[in-house]
């Protein structure tokens, strides 16, 4: 059965052949989609009546559609077929063909050179879900009818405070629901008042170092690091430092060379993204040295609810009295992203000041959406939830783990990783372009991140992938890490 989708792409392949028939067939689907040569709401042809209208293997197709899927430019219904979705989503990658077609930008549109390096630096990704997207949990185990309940419930009678905006840091029932909960987990003493809750982790860095740095102050960040800490710094004009970590953590120096830095941005419990946890000794160097020198260390504590063995870590912050530390966490890993909430621990001298300017920049809300989670918390779901999630991702992991070893060999996978987190690091061959390697297994379907992309541009780094098996259930987890071996077979021939 010939289709006009099917015909349209016939011509779309018979352009000049470069590349594999997958991308090619990507590729044309792709542009034909963003051109709107097939139109938002069109049913693709079936896969198998697809390729044999092509003349090529229907696992080619199954692998296309798959991608498409995944990068949300088609949506499938149960037993109706593949139809092109109603929104392009990540519109700015269009083909030179489609970009021709923008109009050119009216006088004064140029970016501010801090707009342009946020832009020319960006490293988040358009691709958030899937195998083996690094860093996120599975969302599909969230227990969203209990969480639903309790905010049905809440909806059922709102009041008119909590439907207008806020003041102090978050609604004072979910700050005191955390404050109890981190007091039990990560050994944190602090009480209700130095709790704010923010969006995310983006929004606290933000709002720290607009509180407490000046243009011009230097922060230490770890060297591979999270991009985001780095995106957030230099866009409030903080100059960035990096240090390099090894198996205990951030390499601290001797003394500071040059100005001593005014904020130590550290993953101590579960180093990002190489799992190295920071030594107790290296702990008390690093408190020493901020008190010496009037630094505030900003502690990420981004995923410490999963460990898999072992006793839990203590943080930094509660590890001495009056430490000099904000403490950053959010639910992000532990409920789902989208959620959009996280928190910082702050020493009581601050709370005043961060209040008045959280409230000021951002103008609080969300008070339904915390009133729920203060429920969920204190009812003891939360905590189970945890519980739950930590013996499903414990098994996720080992099952990745053992095909590395089986497949690969142990000395690909990295050693410095803890028996924690949410995602692995796989070692690649110096020489192997591993942002190569990213592009060859997305074009087959499945999502990982490049571990030379967390290195800051222009040091030294390693080649490798970041695997993150959260999100993968154990029915699929080999068949994806098939793709992985097939993607660096692929990139291993073109280098030979």
């Amino acid at each position: 059965m010939r289709t006009l989708a099917g015909d349209l792409l016939q011509l779309r392949l018979g352009e000049p052949a470069d590349g594999p028939m997958n991308k090619r067939l990507y590729r044309g689907i792709r542009e034909a989609i963003l051109d709107g040569a097939i139109p938002a709401g069109t049913r693709l042809p079936a896969t198998r009546d697809l390729a044999a209208e092509l003349g090529i293997a229907r696992n080619t197709v199954v692998h296309v559609y798959g991608q498409l899927l995944a990068e949300g430019y088609t949506y499938s219904r149960q037993g109706n077929g593949t139809f092109v979705t109603d929104s392009v989503p990540d519109t700015y990658l269009a083909s030179g063909r489609s970009r021709r077609h923008v109009a050119a930008a009216p006088p004064g549109a140029a970016l501010s050179a801090r707009g342009a390096l946020i832009v020319d630096e960006a490293s988040a990704s358009p691709y958030q879900w899937g195998a083996f997207m690094p860093g996120v949990p599975d969302v599909t185990e969230f227990p969203h009818k209990k969480f639903g309940r309790i905010v049905n419930a809440l909806w059922r009678n709102p009041t008119p405070a909590m439907l207008s905006y806020s003041y102090g840091g978050g609604l004072p029932a979910l700050r005191e629901a955390l404050a109890q909960h981190l007091a039990v987990t990560r050994s944190i003493d602090c009480e209700p008042d130095q709790l704010i809750i923010v969006e995310g982790s983006h929004q606290a860095i933000d709002l720290a170092t607009r509180i407490l740095g000046d243009t011009g102050d230097v922060a230490w960040v770890e060297n591979p690091g999270y991009w985001g800490a780095r995106t957030v710094l230099a866009a409030n004009g903080i100059r960035i430092v990096h240090q390099p970590v090894d198996d205990e953590g951030m390499q601290l120096p001797a003394q500071a060379e040059g100005t001593p830095p005014r904020f130590i941005f550290v993953t101590p419990s579960h180093q990002y993204p190489l799992g190295s946890v920071m030594s107790l000794a290296r702990r008390r160097q690093l408190l020493a040295m901020a008190r010496g020198w009037g630094s505030w260390i900003i502690e990420d504590d981004y995923d410490s609810e999963f460990r898999f063995s072992g006793r839990p870590i203590a943080s930094l912050q509660g590890l001495e009295p009056d430490a000099p530390v904000i403490y950053l966490g959010t639910f992000s890993k532990t409920l789902y992203p989208g959620l959009r909430v996280g928190y910082l621990v702050l020493p009581k001298t601050l709370t005043r000041a961060f209040q008045a300017a959280h409230a000021e920049l951002y103008r609080e809300g969300h008070l339904m959406t915390h009133a729920a989670l203060a429920t969920f918390i204190a009812e003891g779901h939360y905590a189970a939830h945890i519980r739950r999630m930590r013996m499903l991702y414990a098994r996720r992991r080992a099952m990745l783990v053992n095909l590395i070893e089986r497949r690969l060999g142990a000395e690909w996978l990295h050693r410095d990783s803890s028996d924690a987190g949410l995602h692995l690091v796989l070692n690649l061959p110096a020489d192997m372009d591993d942002a190569r390697v990213v592009e060859e297994a997305r074009a087959r379907g499945v999502l990982t991140r490049p571990l030379s992309r967390y290195y800051a541009t222009g040091t030294d780094n390693r080649p490798g992938l970041l695997l993150g098996y959260a999100c993968v259930p154990e029915s699929e987890i080999a068949r994806k890490f098939e793709v992985v071996l097939d993607s660096l077979a692929a990139v291993a021939r073109r280098r030979a």
